[in-house]
């Protein structure tokens, strides 16, 4: 028997949310324990269900950030779906969703009217730039707002054009932003009985990332501009080429640095006073590059991965996605999941990155199908039989099983 970490057992979670942050936040509750009611739309259901590519019959960004959760397809328009809402909310502990600015005063489900349902409700609140100030009701993409905040300005290479970050930090990280808020206030209501409203954006996400960043703009005044795979502050801090590829070189301290020159044949630089100190290489910082790069360039990848490694310099290749997840560090770590899915037959997934002493992190379910745990919601705030085919027959809620067309 699986033995599973699961602190928040007992909490039930309602998820308005969609796309990523929210998902992203509610995964992790579920993974540590929560009974997660994925709330969604009748027709398709959370947008990223339809984004290509498609595994069974979502898609895998729906697929990444959703497993551990029951979904309920349920049209909220309508006063039969938003009745039972209410009545979902009033046997629940946590409150998520993501719609932009508004739309829950206008379908009655924001915090002043939900607390009133439930006075110890918790109810988080994610938006693009908050749900104030002169932005509240502008939308807010990942990449939008990696524009805006001035993230995109820093990220490309150096003298090249501005680059987005591929894998959507600012939407994942205000998931788990959103996750610790709940979790803060599950601690706060144990010790008080008062619910919360917790609001998170993109936007302050984004803004808490630039914080060594920004210090530095504040204490030298040199607006920061893009360094490829470089650092502002430390070198040689990068990625080189080798004559068969990229690798990636962390020279942190001087300790680093003098192991460096070892490995590198470096005798008389070794004790250069223009090369001794960080503070001195990075006053150098192109004519550094430059020494280790016209060395780099004589040897393949795999000969400076041993070279260095030996010489205990910090360094990688440049993993491609398929070799990153194929690694046996990542096999070892345990953090590539196969579940059993009702339509896609198996799913893989990556693991919640905290490992708890004595218990697996393995998930308890697959990401679910639209509307797939519709009735059985309904049957534990006892809804009857006859009502919920009622509300079938009338698209108030929607059943989608493993043999159904889509």
């Amino acid at each position: 028997m699986i033995k599973r970490f699961s602190p928040l057992a007992g909490l039930k979670v309602i998820d308005l949310s969609k796309v990523l942050a929210g998902p992203v936040c509610t995964q992790y509750l579920g993974d540590l324990g929560a009974d997660v009611i994925k709330i969604e739309p009748c027709e398709g259901g959370d947008d990223t269900r339809s984004w290509p590519p498609i595994d069974g019959y979502d898609g895998a960004v729906f697929l990444s950030c959703n497993r551990n959760k029951r979904s309920l397809a349920l049209d909220l328009k309508t006063g039969p779906g938003k009745k039972i809402l209410r009545k979902l909310v009033a046997k629940s502990d946590i409150f998520v969703e993501s719609f932009r600015t508004g739309v829950t005063q206008r379908l009655g489900i924001d915090y002043d009217s939900m607390k009133q349902i439930k006075p110890d409700l918790i109810y988080a609140s994610i938006s693009g730039f908050g749900r104030s100030g002169p932005l509240a009701n502008s939308p807010g993409y990942d990449v939008m707002i990696q524009a805006f905040s001035g993230i995109m300005s820093i990220t490309g290479e150096k003298g090249g054009a501005p680059a987005r970050s591929a894998f959507s930090p600012l939407d994942q990280t205000t998931g788990i932003h959103t996750a610790l808020g709940i979790l803060a206030a599950l601690r706060h209501r144990d010790q008080t009985g008062q619910g919360q409203l917790i609001e998170t954006s993109l936007y302050e996400t984004a803004l808490s990332f630039l914080s060594y960043t920004a210090q530095g703009y504040w204490t030298d005044g040199r607006v920061p501009e893009r360094a490829g795979s470089g650092h502002d502050s430390l070198c040689p801090y990068q990625a080189f080429i080798a004559s068969d590829g990229y690798i990636l070189i962390a020279c942190g301290n001087d300790k680093l640095w003098q192991k460096l020159c070892k490995a590198l044949g470096f005798d008389d630089i070794a004790s250069d006073p223009r090369y001794a100190t960080n503070v001195a290489r990075v006053a150098r910082f192109d004519e550094t590059v430059r020494l280790v790069a016209d060395e780099i360039v004589k040897k393949t990848v795999s000969e400076w991965t041993e070279i260095l490694s030996d010489a205990g310099v910090p360094n990688s290749p440049i993993h491609n996605v398929s070799e990153a997840l194929q690694h046996p560090q990542a096999v070892a770590r345990e953090m590539i999941e196969n579940l059993p899915h009702p339509a896609a037959g198996n799913v893989k997934g990556i693991s919640m990155p905290v490992l708890f002493a004595g218990y697996s992190r393995r998930p308890r379910s697959a990401p679910p199908l639209l509307g797939e745990n519709s009735v059985e919601i309904l049957r534990e705030i006892e809804v009857s039989e006859e009502e919920t085919n009622t509300l079938l027959a009338h698209g108030i809620i929607r059943v989608t099983e493993a043999n159904s067309e889509i």
